[in-house]
């Protein structure tokens, strides 16, 4: 049976309120102060800290890309169907004479709520416009 090599004796002086930290820490581990330091030192001193700290920030970023890409492209999608609606409704929708105006506007504000309450239904169960467009189009070259 080999021996294992006695443990070498390291003197060092703390700021008080970390030896406070360290003596509370210790004893509600029930440990010795020398184990509680011991593994402190050993884990700041471990080149596997900084590489599993660097992979959970880099695991974190690559999260947050796929999440931006995806804002990204729903965001496209949105301002492309706002324009396509808004230059249909320029392009068909004729100019009314005012007392004909003012029934549309009252027809409108009764529409509109009516919009509103079906925007938030499907908001709330149905499919996603974004879900529905593929994300692998194409443009034609023409549409480019």
């Amino acid at each position: 049976m080999t021996k294992s090599p006695r443990k070498q004796r390291l003197s060092v002086y703390l700021e008080p309120d970390v030896m406070k930290a360290l003596s509370e820490h210790a004893a509600r581990r029930g440990h010795s102060l020398s184990l509680v330091a011991e593994a402190g030192i050993a884990s700041f001193l471990s080149p596997d800290a900084a590489e599993r700290q660097e992979a959970a920030i880099t695991k974190r970023l690559d999260q947050l890309d796929r999440r931006m890409t995806r804002m990204e492209r729903d965001l496209g999608i949105a301002v492309e169907t706002l324009a396509i609606f808004v230059r249909f409704w320029l392009n068909t929708t004729p100019v009314l004479p005012e007392p004909a105006a003012q029934a549309a506007r009252a027809k409108a504000s009764e529409r509109y709520e009516a919009f509103v309450a079906a925007l938030g239904r499907r908001l709330a169960t149905g499919p996603k416009l974004r879900q529905e467009i593929s994300e692998d189009v194409i443009p034609e070259p023409d549409q480019a």
